[in-house]
């Protein structure tokens, strides 16, 4: 995770950005402090990167780069305005042990667009990476990936339309993607979790889920009803003020998944 030290809204490059809409950085680190200390509660560890002056969307660690076991694929960022946060995410992961680390070559961003659902990488596009990622990705892990296709402005990001739940379990909205998407995701996840719309709006699917405790905006209270009767234990969250740059819960939790170097260490 990443301190929003530099939180603000100073530029637009999704539908939730307005640089005329006030931002109180007070509350943001307020809410952040209040999410980084659930997970720590639930017996998690967390590790810090520093958050750099002039970045202020650095705090959306999940868009730094995708990591697995001994791997990081660090993130290109399609806007100007982010494309100086991977140097620090090459720095973070090269100086705790991992044994490849390296730039992507396309344009890919990170968690944000790459999840993992058990052996498979679910992986978005159509506004942010690149389809040439996705294989790019695919090569990089010798994992397979599951190409899918995103059609609303709102959910720009794979990780603001879906949820990974559990190695075979998700929750999406599904009119954030397209028919075919619609259909891929129907076949491979028979049972997941059909968010609604007022959740969706809510950034509801940019959640953190465990397995058992699955953390997700206050606001989004219907899904996490049902999340209650799937056997989840849903947590809400206040996340309101960094939702004004159009993230969330996911947006600011970057998973290192496997097993991590065991030279991995930094402050809590």
């Amino acid at each position: 995770m990443c301190r929003p030290d530099n939180f603000e809204v100073r530029y637009s490059i999704n539908a939730w950005m307005d640089p005329g809409r006030p931002t109180f950085p007070e509350i943001g680190l307020s809410q952040w402090k209040w999410l980084h200390d659930v997970i720590v509660d639930l017996g998690h560890r967390v590790d810090l990167i520093d958050p750099l002056p002039g970045l202020p969307d650095m705090v959306f660690a999940a868009n730094g780069a995708l990591a697995l076991g001994e791997r990081a694929l660090v993130a290109r960022f399609r806007h100007p305005q982010r494309a100086e946060e991977p140097a620090a995410y090459l720095e973070w992961f090269g100086s705790r042990g991992y044994r490849e680390v390296r730039q992507a070559a396309h344009v890919n961003e990170g968690e944000g667009d790459f999840l993992v659902a058990g052996g498979t990488v679910l992986a978005g596009t159509g506004f942010r990476t690149e389809p040439a990622a996705h294989a790019e990705t695919a090569r990089f892990f010798g994992r397979p990936v599951l190409g899918l296709t995103l059609v609303d402005p709102r959910f720009y990001h794979l990780d603001t339309a879906l949820t990974v739940l559990g190695d075979d379990e998700i929750m999406y909205y599904p009119p954030a993607f397209c028919p075919a998407s619609r259909e891929l995701l129907a076949a491979r996840f028979p049972g997941a979790l059909a968010a609604e719309e007022a959740d969706a709006a809510v950034f509801g699917l940019n959640a953190l889920s465990d397995g058992r405790h699955v953390i997700l905006p206050r606001a989004a209270g219907r899904l996490a009803g049902r999340l209650a009767e799937r056997g989840y234990e849903p947590i809400g969250v206040e996340f309101t003020e960094l939702l004004k740059a159009g993230g969330g819960i996911k947006c600011c939790t970057l998973e290192l998944h496997g097993t991590p170097p065991r030279s991995l260490s930094g402050p809590r």
